[in-house]
């Protein structure tokens, strides 16, 4: 049996993983998120965006938590900059994640740029899962193609669907933006901690709804994060 490469300081001989079970899971995550772009396009057209709008983000920013919590703020009446910065804050984790990949993959210098834009949660799961450098590096680049091509082709079809149907919200398609951003949210939530996050989030998320601008409650909510390992941190002492 063949055995991985060293990959780093930390990586231990583990048997390596066949290139058609990376491809198959790679695929899988690849198809089942990007197929959620059409819920994104018919958001963003319910959110007042054109379908050139919606293209754009998904072409540019390619992050669908960001995207979702940029739609539905500017779709609730919220400016721009609350909106906008919301979404920067929940990007940003993916900056963390690259710090991480660049390790792990150490791609020339020439493609990391590229590489960039398919830094998610999905490419960071199925490239960090593997046990050596070339499946991290597959896992990655097939999560990555699949998502991004299928994400924006389900953008456009989604942004045109809602388009000629009219208002959105009159098929109830506005409450499809929030159930798949749940649906995406739902298997992170898996620990105590976690499910502290969620719980303290929504929580400040309610109370502030009634009192602060559009997009504001979403910044706020943020602080649930730091809020609750503050606490753990305090306790662990």
């Amino acid at each position: 049996m063949k055995t991985a490469q060293t990959t780093g300081p930390d990586t231990v001989r583990q048997p390596e993983r066949p290139r058609a079970e990376v491809v198959r899971d790679a695929l899988g995550v690849g198809v089942a998120v990007g197929l959620s772009g059409f819920a994104f396009g018919v958001t963003s057209a319910g959110a007042g965006l054109s379908v050139l709008q919606s293209c754009v983000l998904s072409l540019l920013v390619f992050t669908g938590a960001s995207q979702f919590a940029l739609v539905s703020a500017l779709g609730a009446g919220g400016s721009p900059f609350a909106a906008a910065a919301g979404a920067f804050f929940l990007g940003t984790r993916n900056a963390f994640y690259g710090l991480r990949l660049s390790q792990l993959l150490r791609l020339p210098a020439s493609i990391r740029p590229l590489a960039a834009q398919w830094v998610i949660d999905e490419t960071s799961a199925v490239a960090l899962a593997q046990r050596e450098r070339a499946a991290a590096r597959l896992g990655f680049t097939v999560t990555g193609a699949s998502l991004y091509v299928l994400w924006n082709l389900t953008t456009l079809l989604g942004a045109l669907g809602a388009s000629a149907l009219g208002d959105p919200d009159a098929w109830g398609l506005d409450a499809a933006g929030p159930a798949v951003f749940l649906a995406l949210l739902a298997p992170m939530v898996k620990g105590r901690t976690e499910r502290a996050v969620a719980a303290l989030a929504v929580l400040l998320a309610l109370v502030c709804l009634p009192v602060l601008p559009a997009g504001v409650p979403v910044l706020v909510a943020a602080l649930a994060a730091p809020l609750v390992l503050a606490v753990k941190k305090r306790a662990a002492r």
